[in-house]
């Protein structure tokens, strides 16, 4: 090999090294696969008891009804949840969260009533073909559509309009008690940052990973999520994390908080464990959520 070939080959080794992220003492999270499954980590149930005692239970999702977390699980797309809120409010107020009720509203008036939830155009549409999906393939029974096999209803409901993997996926584990694991920014970011998954790990492969390793369970599925949705929204933040605050530090690789230590990102040190759930700012506390059963 020529001297201009083996300096090519160490100029292409260094720069592979500095694009893959650290996250592990000694280790790096896997990258994607195409066959989209990740190591089972034994570890969450550790995550999960550690939050469970931490901040009690979260009582996710807010909603009244199971027809109610649908229409939230829509509307939440590229919003914040108070936006949600305030336009379940006005839909609640004009009547209209019951699947005839919605069907039969214009959708410029629907459109109008949801505005705070933002996209309020597409995400009428989006509810009117839910809707619509619903009578002519289940005669507009909730009960019968859950009634459906798992995979099968997950893929019929990937096919409507406006419905996407986490979406249909908070449909079947929050409105209708299937035993899918929902996958959101948050769960992304932690995993990331405890070196549990690739930062770029699909949505599929992350779900496939909780799936693996925790018991199939859909009360502790619902759960885990808000207790995740909780710390990512108070504590591991996209910008100023709290690591030294957060519950779930003891978990956390070394090498990680000392990057945020470094760049003044952590603050003071943790609060006692009993003030950790007082601190939080209530996710999902404003209802509790019903289930088909």
């Amino acid at each position: 090999m020529t001297k201009q070939a083996i300096l090519g080959a160490r100029e292409a080794r260094g720069r592979t090294r500095a694009k893959a992220p650290f996250l592990r003492q000694g280790r790096r999270a896997s990258a994607p696969t195409n066959g989209q499954t990740l190591e089972p980590r034994p570890e969450l149930n550790g995550y999960y008891q550690t939050l469970s005692e931490a901040l009690g239970p979260q009582h996710w999702w807010p909603a009244r009804t199971p027809f109610e977390v649908i229409v939230g699980a829509i509307l939440t797309q590229n919003t914040a949840w108070t936006n949600v809120e305030r336009a379940i409010v006005n839909l609640r107020r004009e009547r209209l969260l019951a699947p005839v009720a919605m069907e039969r509203v214009s959708r410029a008036q629907l459109a109008r009533l949801i505005r705070s939830s933002g996209y309020f155009r597409q995400k009428a549409r989006k509810l009117k073909e839910f809707v619509r999906f619903l009578r002519r393939n289940f005669g507009g029974s909730l009960a019968r559509m859950f009634r459906t096999p798992t995979e099968e209803l997950r893929e019929r409901l990937l096919a409507v309009h406006g419905i996407g993997r986490e979406t249909a996926d908070s449909i079947l584990l929050y409105a209708g008690g299937h035993g899918v694991f929902v996958v959101d920014a948050y769960t992304k970011r932690i995993l990331a940052r405890h070196g549990l998954a690739h930062e770029k790990a699909s949505y599929e492969e992350v779900r496939t990973l909780f799936e693996a390793s925790l018991p199939r369970d859909t009360t502790k599925y619902n759960e885990f999520h808000g207790l995740i949705v909780n710390v990512g929204k108070n504590w591991c933040r996209t910008r100023n994390p709290r690591c030294e605050e957060c519950p779930l530090k003891p978990f956390l690789p070394g090498t990680a908080l000392q990057i945020a230590e470094r760049t003044g990102r952590a603050q003071q040190a943790a609060p006692p464990r009993e003030n950790l759930a007082a601190q939080a700012d209530g996710v999902g506390a404003q209802s509790t959520l019903v289930m088909l059963g």
